[in-house]
């Protein structure tokens, strides 16, 4: 039989944070670390390093402007199903940039969806539009 620890007790106890329970440094600190991690997807979109033939993503999405991350989960015809954004960036890594799938909690692939994301930012989400 396993038993909690007091300090496991009282965390699962105190429910989750409220988000006035964070603090300015915080705020601060997860910007920081965003812009660090959306400005390497930056680099990645726009470097031949991803694939193997020269072709970046910025040829076809320019600033990643027109990957809507904010419609994901949506149809997505080339898979023939419902996907997610990190899906069809390995369709494309796969197809036109000649290059090997990422997983989806590699640090390039997060990178990568950071920085779409931060450019469509202030985009109304809109999940399933094609």
């Amino acid at each position: 039989m396993k038993y909690l620890t007091l300090s496991t007790l009282i965390l699962c106890l105190s429910g989750p944070a409220l988000a006035d329970e964070f603090t300015e440094e915080d705020a601060a600190r997860w910007m920081e670390q965003f812009e660090l991690v959306a400005s390497e997807g930056r680099r990645l979109w726009t470097s031949p390093e991803i694939g193997t033939n020269g072709v970046v993503c910025a040829q076809c999405h320019p600033n990643a402007a027109n990957t809507h991350p904010e419609t994901y989960p949506k149809f997505q015809k080339q898979l023939g199903r419902v996907a997610q954004l990190w899906e069809m960036i390995n369709w494309c890594i796969r197809n036109p940039l000649e290059g090997k799938d990422l997983a989806a909690d590699d640090p390039r692939m997060i990178a990568m969806q950071a920085y779409a994301y931060k450019e469509r930012r202030g985009v109304e989400l809109d999940p399933g539009k094609h």
